[in-house]
């Protein structure tokens, strides 16, 4: 396997201007650099590249073959390069935000015009209870709540406030009655060993588990037995239509903070995403 691109280089601007000491000029090195460099890579072939003569240096059959080969990948290095320098600028390629689970009614009304509008984007939209590591490449921005992140080389920015409040359907409190006293009442959570928004935090601490009609993960199945009118809980705002809100405390509020790796944060993808989510 041969060790160096550069020693290729140097047989190729040799092949291409007949002379060593015309390929040095062009290489910006010394013509022993350029002797040296052919003599090692020949050895390391096993196959003369050069017949030798006073006016210069002509290529064997061996070295045909390599010009013409090593021509084709230069070539395709110089494409790649361009292809790599220019997609800094522009908006393509795939984008990963990781979100919580009952935010896509808020985020994806704001992703889904970006979408159309860069052609050449395309989104992984991912959701999950545990963290995604930006340093570790898992997504190029996150969606979090609660405390302001603060790992190192995070860029944070916030979000929104969330509103947080408690639903139920007309119907249950027809037949439960008002929310005066939790006791009463029958709520769907979720697990109390995973992460909690404040307003769930604040209703287990305070009802027993005896109340608790459903403990689920799943956002939707959670809003489906509130609209089934079996038990009261949390939805987003978004989603809260022909819902009944039932108690709603200050305390509740809920930070949305936009996180990226410092090292995309200025990626035009990314800004992209930033600016329309920002702007909710």
């Amino acid at each position: 396997m041969i060790e160096s691109w550069d020693d290729i280089r140097v047989a190729l601007a040799v092949a291409r201007q007949g002379t060593v000491s015309g390929a040095a000029h062009v290489l910006g090195v010394h013509h022993a650099t350029v002797i040296r460099r052919i003599d090692a890579l020949e050895q390391h072939l096993g196959a003369r590249l050069f017949q030798r003569h006073p006016r210069g240096y002509t290529l064997t059959d061996a070295g045909r073959t390599l010009l013409q080969t090593a021509t084709e990948v230069d070539e395709h290095f110089g494409q790649m390069a361009s292809r790599i320098s220019g997609a800094g600028d522009r908006i393509e390629g795939e984008l990963v935000v990781t979100s919580l689970p009952e935010l896509a009614p808020l985020v994806m009304p704001r992703l889904m015009p970006l979408l159309l509008q860069h052609a050449g984007l395309r989104l992984r939209y991912m959701t999950d209870s545990r963290l995604f590591r930006l340093d570790a490449g898992e997504a190029q921005l996150a969606i979090r709540a609660g405390a302001r992140p603060t790992q190192p080389d995070y860029v944070v920015r916030e979000m929104i406030v969330s509103r947080q409040a408690l639903y139920a359907t007309q119907s249950y409190l027809d037949r439960f009655g008002p929310v005066e006293d939790l006791l009463g009442h029958s709520f769907v959570v979720p697990p109390p060993d995973g992460p909690l928004a404040p307003v769930m935090r604040w209703l287990v601490a305070r009802v027993p588990a005896a109340n608790f009609l459903m403990v689920s993960n799943d956002p939707q199945a959670r809003e489906a037995v509130i609209r089934a009118g079996l038990a009261i809980g949390s939805v987003p705002p978004s989603n809260a239509g022909g819902l009944v809100e039932v108690m709603c405390l200050p305390e509740w509020e809920s930070r949305l903070w936009l996180v990226t790796h410092v090292d995309l944060h200025r990626s035009p993808k990314v800004q992209a995403a930033l600016a329309v989510l920002r702007d909710i």
